[in-house]
């Protein structure tokens, strides 16, 4: 238990924990309020154009990790920081889900036929996650708000450079392997940095 608190400070608890329930609650709950509803399809001429290379879903269960990672440096800072990068990813959690319940969106993803191992990985995918709950990608939110996160932090350029990579390729992993559509992308980073700066503006995370 020593050892943890040393990577998570004690007061990064309990702030992490409700950003991981909130995100469940938000993401699972409402598809089972709009599971009867009419579901939409936001795909655009670019999400045809984009071809389907499951080599990515090695970058889209990686994000995960990304996340982890991301968190945990911007908990370890300080608790006010920690208090603020929750407080942002409560509130577009909740943005998330007026537009999961105002307009739940899906997505046709395509048959995999092949045998090796990204096209296992991708199956496995399938299985786990419905194709709905599209708009806003939370993936893409989520990367990219560790990477708004990192960019005032005490860390090395290197460390921003490559959160700023990875967050790229996350968002391009979620249109390579057809979990998203290119305006979900758009989306998530938006709401993403609108709940930043609403957090910033009126200091939300010091309540």
């Amino acid at each position: 238990m020593k050892k943890f608190f040393k990577v998570v400070p004690k007061y990064a608890c309990i702030p992490l924990l409700l950003a991981i329930v909130v995100n469940s609650l938000v993401y699972n709950g409402s598809k089972v309020i709009t599971n009867h509803l009419e579901h939409y399809d936001f795909s655009i001429f670019l999400d045809d154009w984009l071809p389907f290379l499951n080599v990515f879903i090695v970058i889209y269960i990686l994000a995960y990790l990304h996340w982890g990672i991301g968190y945990i440096v911007i908990s370890r800072e300080s608790k006010e920081k920690c208090h603020f990068i929750v407080a942002a990813d409560v509130l577009a959690k909740i943005i998330c889900l007026f537009f999961f319940l105002v307009v739940p969106t899906y997505i046709v993803r395509p048959t995999i036929t092949s045998n090796d191992f990204f096209s296992f990985l991708t199956q496995f995918i399938y299985k786990m996650d419905d194709p709905v709950n599209l708009f806003p990608s939370i993936h893409c939110l989520e990367s990219y708000m560790v990477f708004r996160g990192c960019l005032n932090l005490n860390v090395s350029k290197s460390y921003k450079i490559g959160m700023g990579l990875f967050m790229i390729l996350v968002c391009l992993s979620t249109v390579f392997v057809k979990q998203h559509v290119v305006v979900d992308i758009v989306g998530g980073i938006c709401i993403a940095e609108i709940s930043y700066q609403i957090v910033k503006r009126f200091k939300w995370f010091k309540k």
